[in-house]
């Protein structure tokens, strides 16, 4: 299943939150999601509908995916909040949010995935972009391509 992510948060006058269009037309970008994903988004979306319907009555026809319990934008520190209470509840090492990002593109790098896909799914203009940003994570890919190319002709 395909979404198209139209819009980003940022703030404005008085701190206040405001949704508006990306910055660059590459950051405007239709992205795959796998169906698991796609089914735990769509189980989340059923809780908050039956929650702001229950006595809450804010539900609205735009429903935000990820919103607070006034069914208003959700401040980026609620978000880190949450990330840092399942770090501490799975033992996990404190990375920031950007660290996931690089985290999701060496992983995709780890699974085969090549410069180009990445580069497109980051949004980044242009290869060279991806390539001086990740250039380390291509590097390991091109040591594993030679051990098993070398495994392969039985070096």
């Amino acid at each position: 299943m395909v979404k198209q992510l139209p819009s980003i948060i940022t703030r404005g006058i008085d701190n206040r939150l405001l949704v508006q269009t990306p910055k660059t037309a590459n950051s405007k970008r239709v992205i795959s999601v796998d169906d698991k994903t796609i089914e735990i988004l769509k189980m989340a979306c059923d809780s908050k509908k039956e929650y702001f319907t229950r006595g809450h009555n804010t539900l609205k026809k735009s429903q935000l995916v990820f919103s607070n319990l006034s069914n208003e934008l959700l401040q980026p520190r609620i978000t880190r909040k949450y990330q840092l209470r399942l770090e501490k509840k799975y033992g996990m090492r404190r990375i920031t949010t950007h660290s996931l990002r690089h985290t999701h593109c060496s992983l995709l790098f780890e699974a085969g995935a090549s410069i180009k896909e990445v580069q497109e799914r980051l949004g980044h203009s242009g290869i060279q972009t991806t390539l001086n940003i990740y250039a380390h994570v291509s590097k390991e890919k091109k040591e594993q391509t030679a051990d098993i190319f070398a495994k392969y002709v039985g070096i």
